[in-house]
């Protein structure tokens, strides 16, 4: 099995069906994303650092993936619905981890709330500091950059958020979404411009087909849930894409939220710590997810799948099956190593992300390099006799409620456009 040489979608290999279960999962794999990364933050610069470089990631990140996500799907507008809409195809809004109900009054007046928050379940017990550096510190700023990808004059604030009273209070939090002329954009956050430029912002992937049985576009009413088995293989194929590209987004602000505070040293060692924790989480829900084995099949498959290869166009990986093993082929030419994410940060000393990502399939992989030039790492996995312990960085991201999160049908949803 092999692919990346025509540079072709992983994901064009799936069927609708199967693509219509990986991109929820895709969409959790990226929120969780900061499960595993900002344990290692606090560790290096305490929790006000954590919540800085937490801000400052999703800040220049966002706006940019959220205007990728509305051009591919149809969905350019500048009013709340628009908004929402981006909101449900969000790594920082996977459904139902993090469960978004929405309402729709006007062009420019809208609410939102949470009957399920994942991530607060998550940082409730670590108490109420935390919760309100995630709640208040964070969402403020954050929330206001996603919608301002909009809307420059949208402005999101709260009605009620946590910490809860009563502990048990529903829904967790609840939000109105107002879009004034009269509203002032804040200023352009720094390093903004080198994500909006970066090689991941600019990628061009293939159009959807509008012709391929099934949904092809959200252009139309905005609905309270996606059913994603009802768009078509083409639109998902696309999703899922984009949805990898959310992420390598996130990684770099991310890091370069890290590198304005440390030496390249040690944000590279951050960051390979964040890349472990969730590359070995991620191929572990990819392989349940998809009913697959423990074997070297299994693992080519996770591994032409997992975010962190994907899409082909800007990482510029090979998967290889080979008789004896797997292969991976890591380009060194790529706009990903370009703009210093995941592939990036691989090389032949610094192995630990990729067993943790084949330790998801199987604990008993090792990765051995097999050659490195000027343009390419080839990895060899191999199965060794006994398994490994997990690494520590994947048990740390383990700690989250989405490491087992399970999504379910809920049948046909409802349109909440106003008319």
């Amino acid at each position: 099995m092999s692919s990346g040489a025509e540079r072709r979608s992983a994901f064009a290999a799936l069927s609708r069906d199967q693509l219509a279960i990986l991109v929820p999962e895709l969409l959790l794999s990226g929120h969780l994303i900061d499960r595993s990364g900002m344990a290692h933050t606090i560790s290096a610069f305490g929790r006000k650092g954590m919540t800085a470089v937490a801000i400052e990631e999703w800040q220049v990140a966002s706006p940019v993936y959220t205007r990728r996500m509305q051009r591919a799907l149809g969905f350019t507008g500048d009013g709340v619905e628009t908004i929402f809409k981006g909101l449900q195809l969000d790594i920082g809004a996977p459904p139902q981890f993090m469960d978004f109900r929405y309402r729709v009054d006007d062009h420019n007046h809208g609410a939102f709330w949470l009957d399920h928050c994942g991530a607060l379940v998550d940082v409730e017990p670590m108490g109420e500091d935390y919760i309100r550096s995630m709640c208040h510190d964070i969402e403020d700023p954050t929330f206001d950059a996603t919608a301002l990808a909009t809307n420059p004059h949208a402005q999101v604030r709260p009605i009620h958020r946590p910490p809860r009273v009563p502990a048990d209070r529903h829904p967790v939090c609840s939000w109105t979404v107002t879009i004034d002329a009269s509203h002032v954009p804040p200023p352009v956050p720094p390093n903004f411009d080198r994500v909006a430029e970066s090689y991941a912002a600019r990628v061009i992937l293939d159009a959807i087909d509008p012709g391929d049985a099934g949904q092809s576009d959200y252009a139309g009413p905005l609905l309270s849930d996606l059913r994603f088995s009802d768009f078509s293989r083409s639109a998902l194929i696309r999703m899922a894409d984009e949805v990898c590209l959310q992420q390598h987004l996130l990684t770099l602000g991310f890091l370069i939220a890290i590198g304005g505070r440390t030496d390249t040293s040690a944000a590279a060692e951050i960051g390979r710590k964040q890349f472990a924790g969730i590359a070995g989480l991620t191929s572990e829900r990819l392989r349940n997810a998809l009913g697959l084995g423990a074997d070297n099949a299994a693992l080519a498959q996770v591994l032409c799948l997992h975010p962190a290869w994907n899409p082909l166009r800007y990482t510029g990986v090979r998967i290889q099956h080979e008789d004896v093993g797997v292969r991976l082929c890591l380009s060194k030419r790529s706009g990903a190593v370009a703009d210093n994410v995941w592939p990036a940060l691989i090389d032949a000393d610094h192995l630990a992300p990729l067993e943790a990502m084949a330790r998801g399939v199987n604990p008993r992989f090792a990765a051995h390099v097999v050659d490195d030039t000027d343009d390419e790492l080839t990895i060899a996995f191999l199965l060794a006799d006994k398994p490994f312990a997990e690494a520590g960085e994947v048990a740390i991201t383990r700690f989250s409620t989405g490491a087992d999160f399970r999504f379910a049908d809920r049948g046909i949803p409802l349109p909440l456009t106003v008319v």
